[in-house]
């Protein structure tokens, strides 16, 4: 009796546990990190995002987040935690551009596979991911949301694009909205976990439309007083100042929220992830190329993680992260940390960011991708890839740049135009063969030979140096990767703990070491 008491508590003890557990994903349309004060190299001009920022006490910003450059790839990676190459969703998914398929696994439905009806699922504003006709007013439910409330297109409307007047969806219902989309969004989230059991835990994807395009002066009880004259004339000249409001109206917005998750007490049981899809719209951007490109200004973006579950926090990391990682990141926080297995014919990029948060390591990738296609293709689609310090650019028309981030973050200075010297060369062929390895097929670009610039400032940290079958680093702290590379470029060993591989397979010859921690380390080596 004592054995089956005990094993009741223990029960409703787990049960605790797991109720405890709610998430909410916060997306903001085309907001680049160029204008988020919290992040030491924002641009000149900024947004009022005070109540995004109440979310650092109790979080981690991620200063290098990448995205795709548009919104329907990176919202179709997010819920996949698929690359866009696997998706087929390259470009928005307006017109005959690629859907979604309605047969793609996404985190509702790995939720449901963990929990069946345990969590609920909702889905508050922008989808974007399918077809926009009556046909597909159900694709978010049938794709696994219990609810879904908002607009399917890019804009506002089916018929009408207006942040005051449109086209919202309801669970497959079609109805004109007059209320301010901002505030809808907000008074939909609210009403919809109000609506659940009060201890079941949910996932809420609350998608924004702003400060997406049409930009306008938002209501006066959103933002601080200003002599902006509203009209479309002056949005048409001013859109900076327009866009900036839209910025403020949702942080406001956004307050409540959590106004709202605070007092009914479910504000220290929430995860909250805040992120931009993609960079600003070309309108406004004060980094340029900028959404729809893969430079900086098209996939560098705002991304914060806050909650119980964020460990040592008021953090910033460094660490590379792709939006594709937060598939995995979601199902972890909801404690499925078996997910894959539940769909193990699936491939998946996704890499489950757990350990930044808590804080048991300091990256969890060595390299971020990110890609755009359209049909027909345009000047502007390619693929990049970037490490700790370097980033290749790979254009499809054949176009190739290669910049050092470090030195030059705004990417001016294309290093394939000049003599590359070989720390350079090494990180160009390393990005070169991760991009293969990645994509598949042939060779992605051509590796360099690797030239003779002495490495004597290195040769110190790796013994034995000549080597006959293992080599060790003696800085060694747990957190390094190792990529070894032959003289031609090719990649012979990419992982951790190189001390335990066993190189006396090799051929004799010149092969070149790098270490990736906080920063990138090369090393000469010589087999013998």
């Amino acid at each position: 009796m004592v054995k089956k008491a005990a094993i009741i508590v223990l029960l409703l003890a787990t049960f605790a546990n797991y109720a405890q557990r709610n998430v909410v994903l916060i997306i903001a349309d085309d907001l680049g990190k160029d204008y988020c004060e919290m992040y030491p190299d924002h641009s000149p001009k900024v947004v009022k995002l005070t109540n995004i920022e109440r979310l650092k006490d109790r979080g981690v910003v991620f200063s290098n987040a990448w995205s795709s450059p548009l919104c329907s790839p990176t919202r179709a990676g997010i819920l996949t935690g698929r690359y866009s190459f696997r998706t087929g969703v390259g470009d928005v998914v307006d017109g005959t551009n690629t859907k979604l398929s309605l047969a793609a696994t996404i985190i509702p439905k790995v939720l449901n596979l963990y929990a069946p009806n345990g969590i609920s699922k909702a889905l508050i504003g922008k989808w974007h991911l399918t077809s926009f006709g009556q046909s597909a007013y159900n694709d978010p439910t049938i794709m696994g949301f219990d609810h879904f409330e908002g607009s399917l297109t890019g804009g506002l409307g089916q018929t009408i694009s207006d942040f005051f007047t449109w086209t919202k969806i309801t669970n497959g219902v079609k109805s004109i909205c007059t209320n301010y989309a901002t505030t809808e969004n907000v008074n939909n989230a609210i009403s919809y976990i109000n609506s659940q059991p009060s201890t079941k835990p949910f996932y809420l994807h609350l998608a924004f439309n702003a400060p997406h395009t049409p930009y306008h002066l938002p209501p006066s009880n959103l933002i601080a007083a200003t002599t902006l004259l509203g009209t479309q004339t002056d949005v048409d000249a001013n859109p900076v100042p327009y866009f900036q409001a839209m910025v403020e109206a949702m942080d406001t917005e956004i307050g409540r929220f959590f106004d709202y998750l605070i007092s009914s007490g479910k504000w220290n049981n929430t995860d909250i992830i805040f992120m931009g899809d993609n960079g600003d719209d070309s309108k406004v951007a004060q980094v340029t190329p900028s959404k729809g490109s893969i430079y900086q200004g098209g996939v560098n973006i705002p991304f914060i993680i806050s909650g119980p579950d964020v460990v040592n926090p008021n953090r910033t990391s460094d660490a590379l992260v792709n939006t594709v990682d937060l598939f995995a990141t979601i199902l972890e926080l909801f404690g499925d940390t078996n997910w894959q297995s539940q769909i193990p014919t699936t491939v998946v990029d996704s890499k489950s960011l757990l350990p930044i948060l808590k804080n048991t390591a300091s990256s969890i990738r060595s390299v971020a991708f990110s890609e755009v296609f359209k049909d027909p293709t345009i000047s502007g689609d390619g693929k990049t890839i970037r490490n700790s310090d370097y980033k290749l650019l790979k254009f499809d028309n054949g176009t190739e740049k290669f910049f050092n981030l470090i030195t030059d973050p705004t990417e001016k200075s294309n290093l394939l135009l000049g003599t590359l010297n070989t720390i350079q060369t090494s990180n160009y062929n390393s990005l070169c063969n991760q991009m293969t390895t990645l994509i598949g097929g042939s060779n992605y670009c051509n590796p360099i030979f690797l030239n003779n610039e002495s490495f004597e400032a290195n040769q110190n940290q790796v013994y034995p140096n000549p080597f006959q079958s293992t080599v060790h680093f003696k800085s060694y702290s747990g957190n390094e990767k190792y990529q070894l590379f032959s003289s031609s470029g090719q990649l012979i060993f990419d992982g951790a703990r190189i001390e335990k591989q066993d190189f006396s397979a090799l051929a004799k010859g010149v092969y070149f070491l790098q270490i990736t921690d906080k920063s990138t380390t090369t090393v000469k080596l010589l087999k013998e």
